[in-house]
């Protein structure tokens, strides 16, 4: 098998169909064997019953239905398990990604490259406000971590079976694949492209998902955070002792002393702001290793076409 697509699915039921219709031509055309990987993961609308027919119709379409939603990143890691192919595109079902990118994508894993990146000149059809949070992030996870994560840029790759394998050695619960691939290395390489408007149904990422996925990329791959809190500590505790020393010598030397509630709710506020927000970032990352502790399945099928 020369290329494996992985698609999560999420409520798509307005685009499977044209999409399989696009990559199928733009992968005929390219004259490889292929196979698709549709996973649903918990769609609520017709999408399941969208893909029974395409994989009725299509010996290429294999489908993983999941037991319930288990979220973006853990359904593509479902279907990168399932894959054959020696190279494996991740594309979304909402076709503001242009499947017609995919053989410039594998040519460019064809001269050596192990990890073939698409990287956003542009984003259509999205609000002020979540591309300005998206740039936001981006850069401040660059700055943060000692692993090189590419900016601008979404799961839309291709990426070699060598990769594939050791990602299925990283079974953290917490997936933020982007940054997994980063780190497992190899030789990797960008294409450049206009990101589109959604074709068509709403996107299912919500601003609570994306501060989710901030929170999973930055406590995978950066104990930054903690080193803040620390640091947070030192500066508060210097703060104090600064005042401490302002209090008594107003008290003891210069008697310009005003007995009151002032300085004293201001000093106790700041002092449990501060707290609180060290317990809340200690608190992320104990969420994270207790979720790997239990060693749970990270996924479970409900039904699907592809052979284990």
């Amino acid at each position: 098998m020369d290329i494996s697509v992985v698609i999560p699915i999420y409520n798509e039921e307005a685009n499977i169909v044209a999409l399989h219709r696009r990559v199928k031509g733009v992968l005929e055309a390219m004259e490889v064997s292929y196979e698709f990987v549709f996973v649903n993961d918990g769609s609520r609308d017709r999408s399941l019953e969208l893909l029974l027919e395409l994989a009725a119709r299509d010996p290429q379409v294999g489908y993983i239905d999941l037991s319930r939603n288990f979220g973006h990143q853990i359904a593509v890691t479902a279907g990168l398990d399932a894959t054959r192919g020696q190279a494996v595109v991740i594309i979304d079902a909402d076709l503001q990604d242009p499947p017609e990118l995919i053989p410039s994508l594998y040519a460019k894993m064809q001269v050596g490259y192990e990890v073939v990146y698409a990287k956003r000149r542009s984003r259509q059809g999205e609000s002020a406000a979540k591309k300005f949070t998206a740039r936001l992030f981006y850069r401040i996870l660059a700055r943060i971590t000692s692993v090189s994560i590419p900016v601008d840029t979404g799961d839309f790759r291709i990426i070699s079976r060598k990769v594939v394998e050791g990602l299925k050695k990283m079974p953290e619960q917490n997936k933020f694949l982007r940054g997994q691939i980063s780190w497992i290395g190899y030789r990797q390489t960008f294409v450049e492209y206009d990101r589109a408007e959604r074709a068509g149904g709403e996107t299912g990422y919500t601003y609570r998902k994306m501060i989710r996925l901030a929170l999973d990329g930055i406590t995978a791959f950066s104990d930054a955070p903690l080193k803040f809190a620390t640091l947070s500590g030192f500066l508060v505790s210097g703060i104090a002792f600064l005042v401490m020393l302002y209090t008594l010598y107003s008290r003891f030397i210069s008697h310009d002393y005003e007995p009151g509630w002032a300085s004293l709710m201001i000093s106790i506020l700041f002092l449990g702001g501060v707290q609180l927000i060290a317990v809340g970032i200690i608190g992320e990352y104990i969420a994270r290793l207790s979720a790997n502790v239990r060693q749970r399945p990270l996924y479970l099928v409900a039904d699907t076409n592809i052979p284990s």
